[in-house]
Order: C-alpha cells, then sequence, then structure tokens
C-alpha cells in the first residue's frame, strides 16, 4: 500500500514538473489567455469606470469603488481562461501519442492527469497574482480585510481553481483536437460574463437574471467580494464552497473514467 502511494506521489511529482516545462517553453498560450483579464480590467476601469459606478451606485461617480466591484470577478475569470489552456494541454497530450506511450510504462496511471491539475493549479494561481498586480498598480485596495479573510480568500481561490482544472481534464480528455478543446473549455471564460462580476445580479434583465444566479461563478465572486472588502458574504459562502467541491467531484470522476477507458 505505502509502496503503491510513494509510486504515485513520484511519478504524478514527474508529471508535475513535465507540465511545468512545457508551459515554460512555450508560454504564448498562457500568455494570451492571460490578456483577456488584464484588457478587461483596464476596459471597464478606464472606459466603462466613471459611467458603471454612477449607474450601480446611483450617485456621483467613483471609479475607485468600481475597481474595488470588479476585481475579485476578473480574479475567478483569470482562472477560467488559464484552465483553458489546460483543456488544449490535455487533448495535445491525447492526440500526439504520448498517452500511449505513458500507458506501456511502469507508471501510475492516474500520475498523468495529477500532474496537469497540479500544474494548472499553480499556473492558476500566478495568474491570479499577476492580475492582482495590475489591479493593485490601478488602485484597488484590500484593507478591510482581515489576514483570516486574506487566508480564506486564498483558499477559495485555490479550490476554485482545482475545481474548474478537473472540468478542464475532462473536456480536454473528449475532444478530437487542440481547437475542439479550446471551444467546449469557452464557456469558462464567457460564464464569468453573466454573472456578478461587472454588475450587481439585481441590475440585470430579468430573462438573464436566473443564468447569473444559477452558476458557480457568482456566489464566488460574491464570496470573494466579501472576504477582500471585509464584507458580509450571507448564503453565498457555503454554495461557493458546494459548487467548487461539487465541480471537482464531478471533474475528476468524468476525467478518471475517460482517461482509464481502453482506446479502440
Amino acid at each position: 500500500m505505502s509502496s503503491s502511494l510513494s509510486l504515485a506521489v513520484r511519478d504524478s511529482a514527474t508529471m508535475l514538473r513535465r507540465n511545468l516545462l512545457h508551459a515554460r517553453r512555450y508560454p504564448s498560450l498562457t500568455l494570451n489567455l492571460l490578456l483577456t483579464p488584464v484588457m478587461l480590467l483596464l476596459l471597464f476601469v478606464y472606459v466603462f469606470g466613471d459611467t458603471m459606478s454612477a449607474g450601480i451606485g446611483g450617485g456621483a461617480p467613483d471609479r475607485s469603488e468600481y475597481i474595488a466591484y470588479i476585481v475579485p470577478g476578473l480574479l475567478l475569470m483569470t482562472i477560467g481562461s488559464t484552465v483553458v489552456g489546460t483543456a488544449v494541454s490535455v487533448s495535445n497530450d491525447m492526440t500526439e501519442g504520448i498517452i500511449a506511450r505513458f500507458r506501456t510504462m511502469a507508471i501510475h496511471r492516474g500520475s498523468v492527469l495529477v500532474g496537469h491539475v497540479l500544474g494548472s493549479v499553480l499556473q492558476s494561481v500566478l495568474s491570479v497574482v499577476l492580475v492582482g498586480l495590475v489591479a493593485v498598480a490601478i488602485g484597488f485596495r484590500s484593507a478591510d480585510a482581515t489576514v483570516l479573510e486574506w487566508f480564506a480568500a486564498f483558499g477559495l481561490l485555490v479550490l476554485f481553481a482545482t475545481a474548474l482544472t478537473w472540468i478542464a481534464v475532462g473536456m480536454g480528455l473528449i475532444s478530437p483536437n487542440a481547437e475542439a478543446a479550446s471551444n467546449n473549455a469557452m464557456p469558462l471564460i464567457l460564464l464569468p460574463l453573466l454573472s456578478s462580476a461587472f454588475v450587481p445580479v439585481h441590475a440585470m434583465p430579468g430573462w438573464i437574471r436566473p443564468v447569473a444566479e444559477y452558476q458557480p461563478f457568482s456566489p464566488a465572486i460574491e464570496t470573494l467580494r466579501g472576504l477582500l472588502l471585509g464584507s458580509g458574504i450571507g448564503h453565498n459562502g457555503w454554495l461557493a464552497v458546494a459548487w467548487c467541491l461539487g465541480l471537482a467531484v464531478l471533474g475528476y470522476f468524468w476525467s478518471a473514467s475517460t482517461f482509464h477507458r481502453d482506446p479502440k
């Protein structure tokens, strides 16, 4: 039992190093996906910031308040953008023959997926830090958050990244090529646009409000917003955790069953 566990840990670490080396050698995909939340941040702050802040607050324009409002959503959108690259990477592995080679080697079969997940979560955290630094540079401040709330916010980001990564791995496994994998994972970028990331749910038209309410991004955004700004999170905290755990379990079993299925 212990030897099997040590083999799994060793092989997973090896696959993690492999994926990190790939990300370092071919950074263009990660950088392209990272540009989306950065450009949206700059666009909504400097082009729409005054108008949006006045509309949400119902008073004088206040760009600093709108920066504080949209940054939590864009941090989670950054995770959604980053894991698209994971779906593409997994699809490449499946279609280029390396997985067939791994199947003939004496390695723990699950380590291939674990390496992808760990590498993606690390990249997601790094991407969130980079976007966060851009947000701080243009005026975002989180002075009211306590140390415990900062740790809780970091834990939520890691949990959310893990959940979306397992879903992205499953999307990559069922995709016939990298282009299809990118298209299949596109909802992970589009869903934040239909959430409370940019405007409150109650300010949306009635026909789109259910889409914003009943999806994983909105409760996670509201929870992260409350933690970073030191405000209340209400019932959104347990909803966000429930969404993350549910998606992680679903993604894990979906990915594992697809990957361990013998190729025809």
